[in-house]
C-alpha cells in the first residue's frame, strides 16, 4: 500500500506549487458576491472560460438579484444556452435570486448553511464564494484537486470530497487555504492533467506515487 503524504510533506508540496504558480486566482469574472455566486453555479461541468463568455450580457440584463428573480427561466436561457446543463442552471439561478431577495435582503449570505440552502449550491460552490467574495478561509475541492490529492497521494483512492477538504485544511494554515485551492486547480490544468501529465516539469514528481515512476520512462 502506498504511504500517504504527511502534513509536513503536503505543506512543502504546496509551497513548491506556490513558487511554480505564484499568486493563483480564480478564473471566473465577477464584480460582486452576487455575480460570483451566479457564475460559480453556472460553472458546474462547464469551463470557466465558457461561463465568462456569457456572464457579461447576463449581468447587464439582470444586474441585481431582484432583476434575476423577476425573470422567466426561458428568458435567462437565451443568455446561457451555450453552456452545459443550461435548462437546469437557468432554473437554479432564478430560484437562487428569489431566495436572496426573500430570505437575505437581496444580499449573498456568508455562512455554509445559508449558502448551501440555495438551489444549485453545494459545498464546493459555497467554499468558492466564501473564500473569493468574503475572504473567509475555505478550501474548495473540484475534479483537479481530487485528482492531484489521490495521485500524490494525500488521501486514499476512496476518499470523499469532504475527506480531501479536511486533509488539506488540516495540513495547511488557514491563511493558505484559498490560495492553495486555486493553485491546485491551475496546477491540474497546466501540469497534472488527467491525461498526459507533465511530470518531468513538476517539482513534486520525485516524491509522487504517480509521477516518480514516469520520470524513469
Amino acid at each position: 500500500m502506498t504511504e500517504l503524504w504527511s502534513d509536513d510533506r503536503l505543506r512543502w508540496g504546496m509551497h513548491e506549487l506556490f513558487k511554480l504558480i505564484p499568486n493563483a486566482l480564480g478564473a471566473l469574472h465577477a464584480e460582486s458576491p452576487y455575480q460570483l455566486l451566479i457564475a460559480v453555479i453556472l460553472s458546474a461541468q462547464t469551463t470557466d472560460a465558457a461561463v465568462n463568455k456569457v456572464t457579461p450580457a447576463l449581468f447587464a440584463a439582470y444586474p441585481t438579484p431582484a432583476a434575476l428573480a423577476a425573470a422567466k427561466p426561458a428568458d435567462i436561457e437565451q443568455f446561457i444556452h451555450t453552456i452545459g446543463l443550461f435548462h437546469t442552471k437557468a432554473k437554479h439561478i432564478q430560484e437562487t435570486a428569489q431566495q436572496l431577495v426573500t430570505n437575505f435582503n437581496s444580499t449573498v449570505p456568508h455562512t455554509h448553511p445559508e449558502l448551501e440552502s440555495l438551489p444549485g449550491v453545494g459545498r464546493k460552490t459555497a467554499n468558492v464564494v466564501l473564500g473569493d467574495a468574503f475572504g473567509v478561509p475555505s478550501f474548495a475541492v473540484d475534479t483537479h484537486v481530487t485528482r492531484i490529492s489521490k495521485r500524490l497521494p494525500a488521501v486514499s483512492d476512496k476518499a470523499s470530497v469532504r475527506d480531501i477538504e479536511r486533509r488539506w485544511t488540516t495540513a495547511l494554515p488557514e491563511t493558505e487555504w484559498v490560495q492553495g485551492h486555486h493553485t491546485l486547480i491551475l496546477f491540474g490544468r497546466r501540469y497534472c492533467m488527467a491525461r498526459n501529465p507533465r511530470c518531468a516539469e513538476c517539482p513534486l514528481a520525485p516524491y509522487c506515487a504517480t509521477g516518480k515512476p514516469r520520470l524513469s520512462q
